[in-house]
């Protein structure tokens, strides 16, 4: 989806509405170009028969009409075109979001949240104030102002005098052509520096703690300080450009009324203007001023917006990395078995193997344990089970089934993840847990929070499910937040359940319960348990330990004791550590 095809959708989805708002603005501003003519008309009469009570009635309810059918038509037609701006901003947040959850991890790991949120709050209203304020706008202007050279050439006001009023007015067309690109990439860098400062206050409020807690506020200040320095300059750099801009198209309007009084003075004082007609051109070009200023702010407002367009237009045209295959069938419901057959894989951008010759089987039913040191390759493998990166084509199967063909729908749906970091959304604890089901009765939930050692710690609170967590679930310790996510992906009851260092903050007996919990429930299906601790991966039917990508041991935990190798070095570290605790 391209951003032209954002709002070609709108435009032939309301176009009929964007068309009954025009009518009624056109109808407004024509009426309204009456209004010099009827002041012309009575400044004749008046001039020719004097002041009678007939006249004043007859002129007033006459102007009156015209301000109340302006005022309705005008009112009416604002109304219609701002709530189709509003609906424009409504469905293209709807779509950003939708295209945001198809971008793939690598997507993610390059732009930060405060440029994403840049694109649906910045970009998208000035997309729509475009639409909104430039329509009316442009309605406004362009309708009045032929309306009123109607006028005036349908009057008795001597067309070379119209047209020495108007020769300044074809100066607009060149002051476009210079300023508009101008405009443009200015805006563009203003919406950039905009995106940057939202991406740093978003860092800076996510780390506060970690700020606070060393003291570097004035640092953290300083580094928040120089994004909105950005945003100044560039801001000053395009308010000097369209105050330029916008006081130069007044200014030719200003021409005009100086040659239609100068030129139009001298033919009112020969006697080949009438008083009226003088009158009734003043006007006119004062009417043109109104316009003229319009379409100053209209093409400003479009320049500006057409440099969002470009950033949507970019963001839109993103492909998701992660593609199904033309012919992908789903995933074999109930399917558990893993084989892995000379896996190697490197990130995008990088020649270094970040996994090297992996050949893993672990059946249906089964555990395996997944240890190493940090970088080893475990969650580089687990992403790319559940395919947020591709593996190669032939190397990862599930249930006999390359995923290169499987749906992504139907591999994710099977497959249970929680990570290590335990992400709780600002919402109840009760729908945290639910998250994949949200219909889940009250009991499932229970029965979830208690296979993960978390229901005593709910049920003390006093709203107890219906606790609403704060952002990220701060309101909860590390260990109740690591806990909570691991119910979330228990109450799935996944073929595959994924635990990628999961149960790290809780203390050694509560793991030793969640760890006898899953052995229980988890009969029949299919676990990865990758971790530090050796206490969390022991009772595995197989473990492997990875170091730098490649598996360099292998076998149950008595075997890999047996083999006094990386394994058993770790589970002695471990063990001595707990003794002396």
């Amino acid at each position: 989806m391209s951003g032209k095809k954002l709002l070609t959708d709108h435009f032939k989805r309301y176009g009929w509405i964007y068309v009954f708002a025009f009518v009624l603005l056109a109808s407004a501003n024509i009426i309204y170009a009456f209004f010099p003519r009827i002041l012309g008309q009575f400044a004749d009469e008046l001039n020719r028969n004097g002041l009678t009570r007939q006249a004043i009635v007859l002129y007033s309810l006459t102007l009156l009409a015209i301000g109340i059918g302006y005022g309705v038509l005008f009112g009416f037609g604002q109304y219609v075109n701002h709530r189709m701006g509003r609906r424009f901003e409504y469905n293209s947040r709807q779509r950003l979001f939708q295209h945001f959850t198809r971008l793939s991890e690598q997507y993610y790991s390059k732009n930060g949240i405060g440029k994403l949120l840049s694109y649906v709050m910045n970009d998208v209203t000035a997309v729509r104030e475009s639409i909104a304020n430039g329509v009316n706008q442009l309605t406004n202007a362009s309708v009045l102002l032929i309306s009123v050279i109607t006028m005036m050439i349908l009057s008795d006001i001597p067309k070379l005098l119209i047209l020495s009023c108007i020769l300044p007015l074809l100066s607009i067309p060149i002051l476009v052509v210079y300023f508009g690109p101008r405009i443009r990439e200015r805006s563009k860098k203003v919406q950039e520096a905009l995106a940057e400062m939202t991406e740093s206050a978003e860092e800076q409020f996510g780390g506060i703690r970690v700020t606070k807690t060393f003291g570097i506020e004035d640092i953290a200040q300083k580094r928040f300080g120089q994004t909105v320095d950005r945003i100044k300059d560039n801001q000053l750099l395009l308010v000097r450009m369209t105050a330029m801009f916008q006081a130069m198209i007044p200014f030719a309007g200003a021409l005009s009324l100086v040659v239609a009084i100068t030129y139009g003075g001298y033919l009112t004082i020969e006697g080949a203007l009438s008083i009226g007609n003088f009158v009734a051109l003043t006007l006119y070009l004062r009417m043109i001023m109104n316009p003229l200023q319009s379409i100053g702010n209209v093409i400003n407002t479009v320049q500006r917006s057409r440099a969002s367009l470009d950033r949507l237009n970019r963001l839109l045209a993103e492909k998701q990395d992660i593609q199904e295959a033309e012919q992908a069938v789903p995933l074999v419901q109930g399917a558990g078995d893993i084989t892995i057959r000379g896996l190697s894989f490197a990130y995008p951008e990088t020649d270094r193997l970040s996994l090297e010759q992996l050949n893993i089987h672990v059946p249906q039913g089964k555990t395996l344990g997944i240890v190493g040191k940090t970088g080893s390759g475990k969650t580089t493998l687990v992403k790319l089970l559940l395919r947020t990166y591709d593996p190669p084509r032939g190397t990862v199967f599930i249930g006999g089934q390359d995923i290169r063909d499987l749906t992504l729908e139907s591999l994710r749906t099977q497959i249970a993840y929680v990570p290590q970091d335990g992400f709780l959304f600002s919402t109840t604890i009760r729908d945290n847990i639910a998250f994949y089901n949200r219909q889940a009765g009250n009991a499932s939930v229970e029965r979830a929070a208690k296979l993960a050692e978390v229901y005593d710690n709910v049920a003390g609170f006093t709203d107890r499910f219906e606790t609403k967590l704060g952002e990220r679930g701060l309101t909860l310790s590390g260990g109740q937040r690591q806990r909570t996510s691991l119910a979330r992906g228990l109450i799935k009851d996944a073929p595959i359940l994924i635990l990628d260092d999961s149960v790290s903050a809780v203390d050694a007996l509560t793991e030793a319960s969640i760890l006898q919990n899953l052995r229980e429930v988890r009969k029949g299906k299919t676990t990865l348990l990758i971790a530090h601790r050796i206490s969390a991966v022991k009772h595995a039917d197989e473990i492997i330990v990875l170091e730098e990508g490649r598996i360099i041991e292998r076998g149950t935990h008595q075997e890999l004791l047996s083999k006094r190798g990386y394994y058993a070095s770790l589970h002695e570290i471990q063990e001595e550590g707990v003794s002396h605790g």
